[in-house]
C-alpha cells in the first residue's frame, strides 16, 4: 500500500480506502462488511469513510459494530463522518439538517455513538449551507477539535471560493480551517479537482478523499450492455444516479477505454482507479464494494500505476475528451 500526506497536514492516508455509501446496510450485512473491512485493513487500507446520512445512520452503526468486533488498535485506522443531511430522512425537523452549531455538535455526538469511537479523525461538512454564516461553521468545527471530538475538519462538494472563505475567516481569528475536501473525481468528472482547486493545493493546502473513482460502476464496463440486476444503478431510490451516469455517449467512451485496457493487459476497473490516484493531488480514492473478490480486484489498481506513462495518459485524454482547460496564472 502507498500512503500519502493529506494536503499540508501530517496525517497519512492509504492511497486506496473503503467507503460505505450505498453498500453498508442497503446491500450488505454485518458479516460481509466484516469481511470487506478485514480484507481492506490486511492490505494496508487505513481509512474508512462514512456519513450520518448513509442508510440513515445504519451504515455508521454497522461499521461501529465491525470495528468493535475486530479490536484493531485505534491509532492504526482513520475514520470519518459527515454532517449536513441528517439521518431522519423525510422526517427531518428544523435544526436536524444543515451546518448550524446545533446540528454540527449533535451530529458529531451521534456519529461517535453509532461508530462506537471516542473521536472522529475526519469530520466533513457534507455540503455547503447557504443559510448558515461561514463564521458559525468554522467556530463550531474549531470547538470540536479543541474538545478532542474530531481531529481534522473538511468539506465535501464545496466550491473553491467557499473553501477559501472558510480559510480566510479561520486565519483572521487564528482558528483551524478545513484540511480536506471530498469531491467526486473520475474520468468523467475532472474540472473541480484539476482546475478549480489548482491554486488551493499550493497556498493553504488541501487533501482530497475522492469519491466515485469508477463513476458509480460505469468505468468498470459492466453497463456497456445494459444495467445488470442488483447493480448500483438498478437500486430503487437511485434513479437520479442512473439518469446522470449511464448515457449513450459515456458508454461509447468506456468501450474505447476498454480497448486501451486490453492493450495494456489490465482490467478497465484497475486502469480507471489507477488513473485517479496518478494525480498527486489525490490523497486517497474511496472504493465501494459488495463482494470480497470485487474489493481484492480494486486493490490491485496500485499495480497499474507504473503503466500510466505520459503517452498512456495522453491516449486516455484523447479517448475521454474530458480534460479541463487549466487557468493561466
Amino acid at each position: 500500500m502507498e500512503y500519502r500526506r493529506m494536503g499540508k497536514t501530517g496525517l497519512q492516508l492509504s492511497a486506496l480506502s473503503l467507503g460505505s455509501w450505498v453498500t453498508f446496510h442497503k446491500q450488505i450485512n454485518d458479516g460481509i462488511a466484516d469481511g470487506l473491512m478485514s480484507i481492506a485493513y490486511e492490505n494496508g487500507v487505513n481509512f474508512f469513510d462514512n456519513a450520518e446520512v448513509y442508510a440513515l445512520g445504519e451504515s455508521e452503526k454497522m461499521m461501529g459494530r465491525v470495528l468493535q468486533s475486530k479490536g484493531w488498535d485505534r491509532s492504526s485506522y482513520v475514520i470519518s463522518s459527515k454532517v449536513f443531511f441528517g439521518w431522519h430522512g423525510k422526517e427531518n425537523k428544523p435544526n436536524q439538517t444543515g451546518l448550524s452549531r446545533k446540528h454540527i455538535t449533535e451530529a458529531c455526538h451521534e456519529a461517535l455513538q453509532r461508530l462506537q469511537v471516542d473521536y472522529i479523525d475526519l469530520f466533513f461538512c457534507h455540503r455547503p449551507d447557504k443559510s448558515t454564516p461561514i463564521e458559525e461553521v468554522v467556530w463550531s468545527m474549531n470547538l470540536l477539535i479543541q474538545q478532542g471530538k474530531i481531529l481534522y475538519w473538511g468539506t465535501s462538494e464545496w466550491s473553491a471560493q467557499e473553501i477559501m472563505e472558510a480559510h480566510m475567516f479561520a486565519e483572521r481569528y487564528r482558528l483551524i480551517g478545513p484540511a480536506m475536501e471530498q469531491p467526486e473525481y473520475n474520468l468523467f468528472n475532472r474540472h473541480k479537482v484539476e482546475a478549480d482547486f489548482s491554486q488551493i493545493y499550493k497556498t493553504v493546502g488541501l487533501g482530497t478523499t475522492i469519491w466515485s473513482p469508477l463513476a458509480s460502476g460505469l468505468l468498470t464496463g459492466k453497463y456497456n450492455d445494459g444495467i445488470p440486476e442488483g447493480s448500483r444503478l438498478s437500486l430503487s431510490g437511485f434513479e437520479w444516479l442512473k439518469d446522470r451516469t449511464a448515457t449513450e455517449e459515456k458508454i461509447k467512451r468506456v468501450q474505447q477505454l476498454q480497448q486501451l485496457a486490453n492493450e495494456l493487459n489490465v482490467s478497465l476497473t484497475n486502469l480507471s482507479i489507477a488513473w485517479c490516484i496518478s494525480n498527486p493531488n489525490v490523497t486517497t480514492a474511496i472504493l465501494g464494494a459488495t463482494k470480497e473478490e470485487q474489493l481484492k480486484e480494486n486493490l490491485r489498481s496500485l499495480e497499474v500505476l507504473p503503466l500510466l506513462t505520459p503517452e498512456v495518459l495522453q491516449k486516455i485524454d484523447e479517448i475521454m475528451q474530458t480534460k479541463p482547460v487549466l487557468p493561466e496564472y
